[in-house]
């Protein structure tokens, strides 16, 4: 049974992105990070000021993690690369798995509480199920986790480490594992919520602190909040149908952004949904978990 509590969902960012995703709220800027994955841009945006900055690259951003040593470590189109600043050129780090799979991409990723960053990859042209989930560890070390996917997204742990979640968001399933801190190991792979074909599929998620996953349902014009044992607990309707991300921020964790995209659409949609593409923001009771840093030594 969903909650009777009515989320007011207001427009933070009139983005007008491709394909808006991975927030990511840093406490310490009081700004939120995020990239437009279509236009190879990354962006910090001030919800006090509304300004909003912007980088661009040579190659998509599919997602990222703050650095514990300063800047950022970016999952882009061939492999990692760290950000010594906002303002620095990325530096390639570990071997750029991807250079001679032109379909493949990095996508969406998180990192784990040990800080190592786990991301997973895309097919971007729907030719093979070849996508896959990876662990980077601080020392640049790239291991293959799981396989066979298309598009493989959501990927966030609970608050003591030892749940992680994520979904190949074609199946329409999120998926929920055990997870070993200690030797970075998942096992215990189950089904946390199938979702009906058509109308809408998991894309990226966040937990709270009571270890609910929120995931945001492309082409289901919403996000939804589901319970440890998956059962939904709450949904949230958006003005646009392709939402693509949920995190958490302000100082209490307790602002949900949501990242959105027009990509895919025609015309006519445009038109019935002018704020596709815009970040959008609501108030929660649960505060979200804070974003672990990636370590290096």
């Amino acid at each position: 049974m969903t909650q009777s509590k009515t989320f007011l969902p207001k427009v933070a960012f009139d983005a007008c992105a491709l394909l808006g995703e991975g927030p990511r709220w840093h406490g310490a800027e009081h700004r939120l990070y995020w990239v437009d994955i279509a236009a190879n841009t990354l962006h910090r945006f001030d919800p006090t000021t509304g300004m909003n900055e912007t980088r661009l690259f040579h190659a998509p951003v599919g997602c990222f993690a703050f650095d514990a040593k300063g800047g950022l470590l970016l999952a882009m189109k061939d492999g990692f690369a760290t950000l010594a600043d906002w303002n620095a050129n990325p530096v390639p780090f570990g071997d750029q798995i991807f250079a001679d799979r032109p379909d493949i991409r990095f996508n969406d990723g998180r990192t784990d509480p040990q800080g190592r960053f786990w991301a997973g990859s895309v097919n971007m042209a729907k030719s093979a199920q070849d996508a896959a989930l990876y662990r980077l560890d601080g020392d640049g070390t790239i291991k293959e986790i799981e396989s066979g996917m298309l598009t493989c997204n959501g990927a966030a742990f609970s608050a003591d480490g030892r749940r992680f979640y994520h979904s190949d968001t074609p199946t329409h399933a999120a998926r929920a594992y055990d997870y070993d801190p200690d030797t970075g190991t998942l096992s215990g792979r189950c089904i946390l919520h199938q979702f009906p074909l058509g109308e809408g599929r998991p894309d990226g998620g966040s937990v709270d602190e009571e270890g609910c996953y929120w995931t945001a349902l492309f082409d289901g014009g919403r996000v939804v909040r589901l319970a440890p044992d998956g059962a939904i607990l709450a949904e949230v309707a958006l003005p646009v149908t392709r939402p693509t991300m949920i995190a958490f921020g302000e100082d209490d964790r307790r602002t949900a952004f949501v990242t959105t995209a027009r990509t895919g659409l025609t015309e006519a949609q445009l038109t019935t949904q002018p704020l596709a593409g815009a970040i959008f923001s609501f108030r929660v009771d649960v505060p979200g978990l804070p974003e672990w840093p990636f370590a290096r030594p």
